[in-house]
């Protein structure tokens, strides 16, 4: 059934959650070059922000695979595509106050499939596929990117054993650039085709495109101007428990979790995973920690960050469902219009109290636990003693 106008709305919310998604995922891309001092805070997003718009042009695989492997599309209508949406918002916001890198693609999906709940029931969701493609590696590549770059850090420091000593190496500095840079572009062939997807789902459920359509070109640049937008603007604060939270990363270090999360990314994107480019890097960056001669990470820190991937499903979902139930019982064209007005004000709630301890790229690199920080202080300790200072 066509509605332009809440197709319209749709879009609209859609490019606001693809622009959350680029600001609060860009740590995975910049973080450890920014924490070794190989690049500038403004000029590594920046140039991040740039190539996850090239990225986004790569593939569109992950995008198929969230446009019809998620959700049953002969149930979709436009009123759970932006409840999801609004879900996926929310939670993303929520973690970024927090300095949490939590999934941006789980928080998409698990919104999107709480809204079709509450719509059409279970029969409308793809287990099969939620499973196959979601969850399964979900648990497996955070930990296949920590023993690979483990490894990788392991093999880089007897290498280049003086590297890590000498921050500003041309050599090491020009890997991290180049690490970063592919990275970057993995992110965009991975985190902006979500959107995309999501996106061809509401015209499919509008009508606008037949069942299993092709992605328009115009949603492929939209997408990608939007979350390459977001990304410039950084998000700081995710860029700082990233960076500074896990462990102490040197040069060697950060170029071994760099690579090995690009490796990883790619490869998810090119099998059509909608893969979480957070739990890799995350991953990678706590091998890159396990991988040094002291062993030093801050497992107080990865314990929360942990906790908060086992919630983003279920919570988005449930901000989804009430989404959408406030849809249906208002009507949904007022309904969506309310719930967008919910949204922005939660959004602009919390950006206010971010003020209050804000965190920027001047102070994006200062020593961890010099900030009032909203994740709890740890020392940076060897793995088996690793202890919890209060905040």
């Amino acid at each position: 059934m066509h509605n332009s106008f809440l197709l319209v709305l749709v879009v609209l919310i859609a490019v606001g959650f693809d622009f959350t998604n680029g600001f609060h995922d860009t740590a995975n891309s910049v973080a450890p070059t920014i924490a070794t001092g190989a690049l500038k805070p403004r000029t590594a997003v920046l140039m991040s922000s740039v190539l996850n718009i090239v990225g986004a042009f790569l593939s569109l695989k992950v995008a198929a695979t969230i446009a019809s492997g998620i959700v049953s599309q002969t149930s979709i209508i436009l009123p759970v595509v932006f409840a999801g949406l609004t879900g996926a918002i929310i939670w993303n916001v929520a973690t970024w106050y927090l300095g949490i890198p939590s999934s941006s693609s789980h928080a998409l999906i698990g919104g999107v499939v709480g809204a079709m709940l509450a719509h059409a029931g279970a029969h409308a969701v793809e287990w099969s596929g939620l499973v196959t493609k979601v969850l399964a590696p979900a648990t497996a590549a955070p930990i296949f990117a920590l023993v690979i770059a483990a490894i990788a850090t392991t093999l880089s420091r007897r290498l280049t054993q003086k590297s890590d000593n000498i921050t500003k190496s041309w050599g090491m500095r020009t890997g991290q650039i180049g690490s970063s840079a592919l990275l970057s572009i993995a992110h965009g062939t991975n985190d902006a085709q979500k959107t995309m997807g999501i996106v061809t789902l509401a015209l499919v459920a509008n009508g606008t495109l037949g069942d299993n359509a092709a992605t328009p070109t115009w949603v492929v640049l939209m997408c990608g101007v939007m979350i390459g937008l977001g990304t410039y603007l950084g998000g700081w604060r995710i860029i700082r428990t990233m960076g500074q939270g896990f462990t102490k990363l040197s040069p060697t270090q950060g170029f071994a979790a760099q690579i090995t999360s690009s490796v990883v990314i790619l490869s998810s994107s090119h099998f059509g995973m909608p893969l979480s480019t957070t739990h890799v890097a995350a991953g990678s960056i706590l091998g890159s920690g396990v991988g040094t001669k002291k062993r030093s990470v801050r497992w107080a820190v990865a314990r929360r960050v942990a906790l908060a991937w086992l919630l983003t499903l279920p919570a988005a979902a449930t901000c989804g469902a009430l989404s959408f139930y406030i849809e249906r019982v208002v009507g949904f064209s007022l309904g969506q219009v309310l719930t967008g007005l919910l949204t922005a004000v939660f959004c602009a709630f919390i950006f206010k109290l971010s003020r209050r301890d804000r965190i920027s790229a001047e102070n994006v690199n200062d020593a961890w636990g010099g900030h009032s920080e909203a994740l709890e202080h740890v020392k940076e300790t060897p793995v088996a003693e690793t202890s919890e200072v209060p905040a």
